[in-house]
């Protein structure tokens, strides 16, 4: 049944009342409609929701898409109301700005891989411009596979969702990394929890494993070595540390130092497994339940708008005992509203539910312990 008042919508011009007679039939035909009326100029209905609901709710994202309105579902007090926003313009992609960002990433990291290959190879005596060069491309060829891998995992995601989004612009950086990692730009809203979900989830999945054969590769390439006691270690994932286990250096040990007693066993790490290192740090920063971190999406799909904003603050919290300047970065983020899909209603699936257990578990590992900047 659909109702309209007289104040809220014959007042209105004609134009808007052809339109809201159009989202009214559409509506219908795929919710119960209690009540329909125009407020603020925008087509707006409380409905009852049927079994269907989610699957209804994608039927009328496409009836609606050539009419430029975008359906909204949300809950308001104890009723479920679905309003019909016209879709906000957005500007084309420009693909040569890409390009440029890629090129210009490549070059800073090729130059990070550079003096990592030297400071690795100086180190077993080996002197050679052309082993470093090597060192550098596969360290380049490493961050990059992690890095693109994330954010294409983001990317081929919101299309099968049809979410318009860009394609990665990476950051180039200074050493030792050569780069601040990348982006993709969403200029759309997921459907529905589900889509938020698989989106939030695709990239650290994706550079997970992407870190794990790269670190697997890099720790066979690396070197035994004999470290000063007291000298700073890069802190290890405990996936990183279980790696080293099962996959030992190719090279020989060392000869034992003079004085034994003032130094301790450990790997040199080619750059490639350096590059394994920084995945998993990507990964575990991203896993954060903070504002718009992957982490974050995933946890306001799962948990909705309020109790996510109290997981954002727990999860600053923790970098703050993991890696305090990240939460800098972390509390600016949170400060900007997470919009949420575009159906906030429906639930996500119990199969996606425990999916997301396995997100605690890639998290614990790929904590570096003990922490980089412990307080």
């Amino acid at each position: 049944m659909c109702s309209a008042s007289s104040n809220d919508y014959f007042a209105e011009p004609s134009d808007l009342i052809t339109k809201f007679e159009q989202v009214r039939i559409m509506v219908e035909s795929e919710f119960d409609v209690e009540e329909g009326f125009v407020e603020y100029g925008v087509p707006t209905f409380y409905v009852r929701l049927r079994e269907d609901s989610k699957e209804a709710f994608l039927r009328l994202t496409r009836r609606m898409n050539p009419l430029d309105l975008i359906p909204v579902l949300r809950r308001r007090e104890e009723r479920v109301v679905l309003q019909a926003i016209p879709k906000p313009p957005t500007r084309p992609s420009r693909s040569t700005v890409n390009v440029y960002l890629f090129l210009a990433t490549l070059g800073t990291v090729l130059i990070s891989g550079y003096f990592q290959s030297t400071s690795f190879y100086s180190e077993l005596g080996v002197v050679n411009l052309s082993v470093n060069i090597v060192g550098a491309l596969t360290f380049a060829g490493a961050i990059i596979a992690i890095l693109g891998s994330h954010e294409m995992g983001h990317k081929l995601t919101a299309d099968k969702h049809e979410v318009e989004a860009t394609y990665p612009y990476f950051i180039p950086g200074p050493p030792p990394l050569g780069t601040f990692g990348a982006v993709i730009q969403q200029k759309s809203l997921p459907p529905n929890r589900d889509a938020l979900f698989d989106i939030g989830i695709a990239g650290p999945l994706m550079s997970f494993f992407v870190s794990i054969v790269i670190s697997i590769i890099g720790i066979i390439f690396s070197s035994y070595t004999w470290i000063p006691e007291g000298s700073p270690t890069l802190p290890v994932p405990i996936l990183f540390w279980l790696i080293g286990l099962m996959f030992r250096p190719l090279g020989a040990v060392p000869p034992v130092p003079t004085e034994p007693g003032k130094y301790l066993p450990g790997v040199s790490l080619h750059p490639v497994a350096f590059a394994g290192w920084v995945g998993m740090l990507v990964t575990m920063l991203n896993l954060v339940p903070t504002g718009m971190f992957d982490g974050g999406h995933v946890a306001r799909s799962l948990v909705g708008r309020k109790a996510h904003q109290i997981l954002s603050y727990l999860g600053i919290i923790l970098l703050l005992l993991i890696w305090y300047p990240m939460a800098i970065v972390a509390l600016f983020f949170s400060m900007y509203r997470h919009p949420g899909p575009l159906d906030d209603v429906s639930k996500v699936t119990t199969r996606k539910k425990l999916v997301a257990l396995s997100l605690i578990a890639i998290f614990i590992l790929c904590i570096p312990y003990p922490p980089i900047f412990p307080l």
